[in-house]
């Protein structure tokens, strides 16, 4: 008897963890890409980037948020720069390695979304997460944003060396896209997904740009 119940209970552990498995590689096949709504549940990041390591989903907010719809910058931010271009104003901004998790967050989701994009493409994905975190609708803070389930799929893998001048890029166009001093194609925009993808959002289309296009 003693040797039938044991069986029982061994076969129904296997029961139980076939099961198991079964529902973690749906809920990981739902989570995976940038969803719109962000309602799928999401499994947990596994080692982080460099760039994005220090910090998780339970950053706060540790400056102040720029206006996103009016260009309104905070009292703190880096004096204005006048260029004739986007890429001049790229070129001319200063960028520090000492950068606040915050401002990490939002360099690193443009860096790993789109640092093959044109700046205008850059500056779009940079636009939307500070627009999301602006609008009550997301998490108020760039890393509530960058890391709020079943948005950025990037957070979720380890990543390989960072280029150092397409590095300085993402720094550069996210402190442009922070303070709000140069008007983004897709300005407005709370949702973009990859071009090659349709996954039937019903939402206003604003503008493609590159590999992206973006919607509010």
């Amino acid at each position: 008897m003693r040797y039938s119940f044991r069986n029982a209970n061994v076969r129904k552990a296997s029961l139980i963890s076939a099961a198991a498995t079964m529902i973690a590689t749906i809920v990981t096949a739902a989570s995976s890409g940038a969803a719109a709504e962000g309602k799928a549940p999401v499994a947990a990041p596994a080692e982080l980037s460099p760039a994005l390591s220090g910090f998780g989903q339970n950053a706060v907010d540790t400056q102040p948020l720029p206006n996103a719809l009016s260009g309104e910058a905070p009292a703190d931010a880096a004096p204005q720069i006048s260029a004739e271009s986007l890429q001049a104003m790229v070129a001319a901004q200063p960028v520090s390695d000492d950068l606040s998790p915050e401002m990490k967050c939002l360099a690193s989701a443009i860096y790993y979304e789109s640092r093959s994009e044109s700046l205008p493409g850059q500056l779009a994905v940079g636009r939307v997460i500070v627009n999301r975190a602006r609008s009550g609708r997301f998490p108020s803070s760039y890393c509530g944003v960058v890391y709020q389930p079943s948005q950025f799929s990037f957070v979720h893998g380890a990543h390989g060396g960072i280029n150092a001048r397409l590095w300085r890029n993402a720094v550069a166009i996210a402190q442009i896209a922070h303070d709000g001093s140069w008007q983004s194609e897709a300005e407005g925009a709370l949702y973009f997904h990859a071009a090659r993808v349709s996954p039937g959002w019903r939402l206003h289309k604003v503008t493609r740009i590159d590999n992206h296009i973006f919607y509010r």
